[in-house]
């Protein structure tokens, strides 16, 4: 890990500023079968070790709010593997009074997009800390958001998998502006109940609240930057700097499109079933 915390330095300091071009993108059918066939490779467990005993190595991508920390975090633990969010890693960095504190503030609550430079030094640092307590392989979620941070990426590490998680945006708008923390336990919850008409004729999305227990109701707080017009300009600047990104891993075979259906009890055991990975809650019922 420190070696590729280093390799991340190193790119970062010599690539190019001027606009790297991505590669022009099979046909989305094609990605779809090269991403799925990749998939189908794995077999259960398998993916929790590679052939050179590393652990997987993957990447999720989506807009703010569809809940990459969510279902990254489910599979870090399933896994064994650490989550890496660098949106923590910018929280961490906000609550710490440090240096860099004052500078992501005004950055996070415009919702603008931190630099690279400032998200390669945070991502470092964390690997730096993670090889000293031994961990092997990562899921990356919020790395890479631009072309360069992908192009750097590829250079020093092989991605195995990027899962691109999707949501209808008028679902994504209400789950942000819905989410709440408890100041005291920390507690992640939303208060959003979103019931959407299906599209084209397909089956309504309903997405229940995710409630605080009763000694959270009064500690609740809510996130700067979740409001609608902080909201509506982050989905804004996704869609103009990071499906590029999108483009890049689709051209490589290596992106795994996932329409979330609704929930995470609907979705996740769908998601697993796309990632070919036994559900052991299930396995444990069928034995009993």
């Amino acid at each position: 890990m420190s070696a590729m915390s280093r390799a991340i330095r190193a790119c970062a300091a010599t690539a190019s500023r001027r606009n790297l071009s991505v590669a022009a993108a099979s046909p989305k059918e094609a990605s779809a079968a090269a991403a799925a066939a990749l998939v189908a490779g794995r077999r259960g467990g398998s993916w929790d070790r590679g052939e050179d005993g590393s652990r997987v190595q993957w990447v999720f991508l989506g807009c703010p709010g569809v809940g990459k920390g969510t279902y990254a975090g489910r599979l870090s633990r399933m896994l064994g593997v650490p989550h890496i969010a660098t949106g923590d890693l910018v929280r961490d960095a906000l609550a710490s009074q440090g240096p860099l504190s004052k500078q992501l503030a005004e950055i996070v609550n415009h919702g603008k997009l931190v630099s690279d430079e400032i998200i390669i030094n945070l991502l470092s640092k964390r690997l730096e800390e993670g090889e000293e307590n031994g961990e092997l392989g990562f899921i990356l979620d919020g790395f890479p958001r631009t072309i360069r941070q992908a192009e750097i990426l590829e250079g020093v590490t092989d991605i195995d998998l990027v899962i691109n998680l999707k949501l209808r945006e008028e679902a994504l708008l209400a789950k942000c502006i819905g989410r709440r923390k408890c100041s005291q336990c920390g507690g992640n919850f939303n208060v959003a109940s979103i019931d959407i008409e299906g599209e084209n004729g397909g089956p309504r999305m309903y997405m229940p609240p995710l409630l605080p227990p009763a000694e959270c109701e009064s500690k609740l707080i809510t996130r700067a930057d979740d409001t609608e017009e902080v909201v509506k300009e982050r989905l804004r600047v996704y869609h103009d700097l990071c499906e590029p990104v999108e483009e890049f891993y689709r051209a490589r075979g290596k992106l795994l499109e996932f329409n979330l259906p609704g929930g995470i009890p609907e979705s996740w055991p769908k998601l697993l079933q796309a990632l070919n990975i036994e559900d052991p809650d299930n396995k444990r019922s069928a034995a009993a």
